[in-house]
């Protein structure tokens, strides 16, 4: 029988392996679950600019707000702050040959993008995130 058990502990959405894989596309699987990065201006929000609250596509954590959002030249869609700082964790990626910070939900652990100390004012940042992380709950 598959498992179709969703724990929730401390705010923490915890699922099989087989449960995330049912419930995400192959792209947000590899995105959130597996650490992937989607292809430069490839993604679904890259240009899109509607007004919104941007959620976790694993767990509808909030995450981002379309009014900070911006057009970084990236290719991702890029953010200058999260909606709540408690909703992204952030951890010390040295993979790929790179020293980064990488962007994480703080409810299920999904892979969200990295942070870069070049965003524009206020916050200075670059929250550069897949779009298959999100999903874009219009306003």
């Amino acid at each position: 029988m598959p498992d179709t058990k969703t724990e929730i502990t401390e705010d923490k959405v915890i699922k099989s392996e087989e449960q995330w894989r049912r419930e995400l596309s192959p792209m947000q699987y590899a995105v959130l679950r597996e650490k992937a990065t989607e292809r430069p201006f490839s993604g679904e929000y890259e240009h899109d600019h509607r007004p919104g609250t941007y959620v976790c596509a694993g767990c509808g954590n909030v995450l981002f707000e379309s009014d900070a959002k911006f057009d970084s030249g990236c290719g991702w869609p890029s953010f200058t702050q999260p909606a709540v700082e408690s909703h992204v964790d952030e951890e010390h990626d040295a993979s790929h040959g790179m020293v980064r910070t990488e962007v994480l939900c703080s409810k299920c652990s999904g892979h969200l993008g990295h942070v870069f100390p070049d965003g524009p004012g206020p916050t200075g940042l670059r929250y550069c995130i897949n779009s298959a992380a999100l999903k874009l709950e219009p306003k």
